[in-house]
């Protein structure tokens, strides 16, 4: 007997584990946050990967001298901060956006009423179009705004100069080139917010409207008094994402001036990369591209802050 109850203890004691692991495991299958975790992770992969690690290695890289092989702490940022040209891009950057973002929020909001004003079976045809710019790539239609600003094949030039009127040095006249990259910016930034306000307003009641009419109130007392708050939300996270994606645009300025003339049209995306790829300096490049998380931080903190205040007061 004694010899059958030592050969019985271990015959059990796996399967009584892999009893208790297996009970574990469905629990863990049946919990809805474990559940949410595991199809989140991916993504939270994806982000460490793509933005976090970047973002701590090219702060590490900011802190090193151009040949990478000492620590120079914030001496790539005290220089920078000696040279008129960093601050040149500093105030370009800066009219930019607010231009650029300024421009496509008023395009997209009156664009939005006037399509939202459309009969409906009319609405889908013009949503269609004005999303043309937005999905075409930037740096290929920015390409076909090339060809427009040519000094010398400029089509916009061959129409002026048809109707008697001076050709525009687009591209090589600081004023002129400053317009044209804000202007293809707004051209290609309009329909993300038309689509946004657009959507906002097929999500106010109508009620709230026919209510107004009955009271007497005009056209622009229902626009400041209706429209405007119950968009407000929508206007302040699209003016967000808008200013970040702006702010550190690429592609348009590349493209289109590759920061000339003089370097007047550079922004904080173009610039690090001409220090830090093309002169060669990658700790140089990373100090002004970081440069650009302070300004872009404190402005989400705030946007955020009242979006959130006013949802509570909801």
């Amino acid at each position: 007997m004694a010899r059958k109850q030592v050969t019985g203890i271990p015959a059990a004691g796996p399967r009584v584990g892999r009893g208790v692991v297996a009970r574990r495991w469905t629990g863990l299958r049946r919990s809805r946050a474990t559940l949410a975790f595991l199809l989140c992770l991916p993504l939270v992969l994806l982000v460490v990967g793509l933005i976090v690690y970047p973002f701590f290695y090219a702060i590490y890289l900011s802190m090193l001298n151009k040949a990478e092989t000492a620590f120079v702490g914030l001496g790539n940022f005290a220089f920078l901060f000696e040279r008129s040209t960093f601050w040149m891009v500093v105030r370009q950057s800066i009219l930019f956006t607010l231009t650029a973002v300024f421009f496509k929020a008023l395009i997209g909001f009156v664009c939005a009423h006037l399509i939202h004003n459309v009969p409906p079976r009319g609405q889908r045809l013009w949503r269609g179009l004005s999303l043309v710019p937005w999905v075409i790539p930037p740096a290929l239609s920015t390409l076909g705004w090339w060809w427009l600003f040519d000094p010398t094949y400029s089509a916009v030039n061959w129409l002026l100069t048809s109707f008697g009127a001076a050709a525009v040095p687009w591209l090589s006249d600081v004023f002129w080139a400053r317009f044209s990259v804000i202007l293809v910016n707004i051209w290609y930034g309009a329909p993300f917010f038309l689509i946004m306000y657009l959507a906002a307003l097929k999500s106010i009641p109508e009620e709230l409207y026919d209510a107004a009419k009955v009271d007497g109130a005009s056209a622009w007392q229902r626009l400041v008094h209706i429209t405007l708050p119950m968009m407000r939300n929508i206007i302040a996270i699209t003016m967000l994402f808008s200013t970040i994606v702006t702010f550190a645009n690429f592609d348009i300025v590349r493209v289109l001036t590759q920061g000339g003339p003089r370097n007047t049209t550079h922004l904080f995306a173009t610039y690090a990369f001409k220090l830090g790829i093309q002169s060669g300096d990658i700790p140089l490049g990373a100090a002004v591209s970081l440069f650009m998380f302070p300004i872009l931080a404190l402005f989400a903190m705030f946007i955020l802050r009242d979006v959130r205040e006013r949802t509570k007061r909801l």
